[in-house]
């Protein structure tokens, strides 16, 4: 496996994968209909416009094995000074093999480099408790809990964790 920066020409693959692990990750938690319906035509606008015009600060960083997409991470950051984690996805089907992990060793690395001194902070369904064990595990400490409105008209729970 490697770790990349993330280019241009990854964004159809990205989206591809951002609705594949939404899908699957948040089965039961988010609207079967939305899960079903508009996900992938939004991944894809989303990462066409943050990689034709990439918000100035912003990470993305790629898990590959030769041209298999096998995760990725984009991190960008906030107007409180703090850097927000807001993408952390490996392939459905190849969690548990260390794609994860090595993703948020390298962004957390990239993030000490190019922004010292700026805490990493990420937000995470409270359902998706598989994803809240692998922050904890990787050293996340929870720092606030809301409620989640999306765009699409529904709410949800989430917690904020943070690295220290």
């Amino acid at each position: 496996m490697e770790i990349r920066a993330g280019v241009r020409d990854d964004a159809d693959g990205i989206a591809a994968l951002h609705a594949e692990s939404w899908r699957t990750a948040y089965a039961g938690i988010m609207p079967d209909a939305y899960l079903s319906g508009p996900l992938d035509d939004e991944r894809l606008a989303v990462w066409r416009g943050r990689l034709d015009e990439p918000p100035r600060g912003a990470g993305l960083f790629v898990a590959v094995d030769g041209a298999d997409l096998l995760g990725f991470a984009y991190l960008i950051p906030r107007p409180d000074g703090r850097l927000l984690l807001d993408n952390l996805h490996a392939r459905p089907g190849r969690t548990g093999g260390g794609i994860g992990g090595g993703l948020l060793r390298h962004a957390r690395a990239w993030a000490a480099a190019v922004h010292p001194g700026r805490t990493v902070y990420l937000e995470v369904l409270r359902a998706n408790t598989r994803a809240v064990s692998f922050y904890e595990r990787h050293g996340a400490v929870r720092t606030d809990e809301r409620t989640c409105v999306f765009e699409q008209g529904f709410e949800l729970p989430e917690l904020e964790y943070s690295f220290t």
